[in-house]
């Protein structure tokens, strides 16, 4: 049980500190998203003529925010669960259940990691250029010159999934632990400003 501890608290802490740098990006992504779009609505009705990039923007602010964000909400519980089963059963039964599904969910998140890699950072569409979104003052960045490259965007599905395999990684070894009967050793992993999913 000493191994998994060892394994577990510099992971613990490794994830809170990436988590919450992570949680500040997502936070700027979510204002620079709603900001972007509401200065499209606006120059739309009052100029009837927005910026085309605005819309490109937001969408970069919106995929990095998802990216950033959902490993933070399944660390913390906050996705919406089923478990009247799991509830139902005695608890090893359960853990031993909540375990499987942790398993199943790290099989799928290295599928995921593959495709994220494979099929949208680096192929032909990653590795292309922005139709309107550019650097800021003519800056001019590799192959693409001022225009940002694609894969600047659909690297937020591959580094969020990273996160995610992280973050299951923590969640499979504290539930070895809870099954083991070791539980109220572990650090409670919800805080006040997060609230799960009920």
């Amino acid at each position: 049980m000493s191994v998994l501890f060892g394994l577990l608290w510099p992971l613990e802490r490794f994830n809170t500190g990436v988590l919450a740098v992570g949680r500040a990006i997502a936070v700027i992504a979510l204002a620079i998203m709603v900001i972007l779009i509401l200065g499209q609505v606006f120059f739309r009705y009052a100029l009837n003529d927005a910026p085309n990039w605005t819309e490109e923007g937001a969408r970069f602010g919106m995929l990095w925010m998802t990216g950033l964000m959902a490993p933070l909400a399944y660390r913390m519980g906050g996705f919406v669960s089923i478990d009247m089963l799991e509830r139902a059963l005695p608890r090893i039964v359960a853990g031993i259940l909540s375990l499987l599904l942790l398993l199943i969910a790290i099989w799928v998140l290295i599928i995921a990691w593959e495709r994220g890699l494979n099929n949208h950072v680096d192929t032909l569409s990653g590795r292309g250029c922005s139709s309107s979104l550019r650097w800021p003052f003519g800056i001019e960045i590799g192959k693409c010159g001022a225009k940002f490259q694609n894969n600047y965007q659909y690297a937020s599905l591959w580094v969020g999934i990273n996160l995610l395999l992280l973050v299951n990684v923590e969640l499979i070894i504290r539930q070895i632990i809870k099954i083991a009967g070791q539980g109220d050793r572990l650090n409670p992993l919800h805080s006040n400003d997060v609230q799960g999913a009920e």
